[in-house]
């Protein structure tokens, strides 16, 4: 990147993991909008200047150098709704483990509502 800011540490080590290989942080964006067409203006002078292609990738590092606030407010909102997503994911786990119980222990049950029905 050729910027004299440095990335923040936390932002720096979650960009250097390759543990979660997102093949779209590697796609060319198109400037198919205002926004799109500076941004991509913008991140290209600093991480290739006369190189027309600029990926999500790259959006994604100079937003970390220079913007991390925006970055790291995004990336918590996201943490905050995939917690909250897995919690419920917890809870319907055990209500269905606790129906499957109960279905096992009074088996006459599940024959009376095929009976009414």
């Amino acid at each position: 990147m050729n910027t004299n800011e440095q990335v923040p540490k936390d932002l720096e080590i979650v960009m250097t993991q390759d543990a979660f290989n997102n093949p779209d942080l590697k796609e060319e964006v198109r400037p198919d909008s205002e926004l799109k067409k500076w941004l991509i203006g913008y991140v290209g002078e600093r991480t290739s200047p006369g190189s027309n292609e600029v990926t999500v990738e790259n959006i994604v590092e100079v937003m970390a150098t220079e913007f991390p606030e925006f970055l790291m407010a995004v990336a918590e909102e996201n943490w905050v709704r995939g917690y909250h997503q897995a919690l419920n994911d917890v809870d319907e786990g055990a209500n269905l483990r606790e129906q499957e119980l109960q279905e096992k222990l009074n088996p006459e049950t599940e024959e009376k509502v095929d009976e009414d029905g």
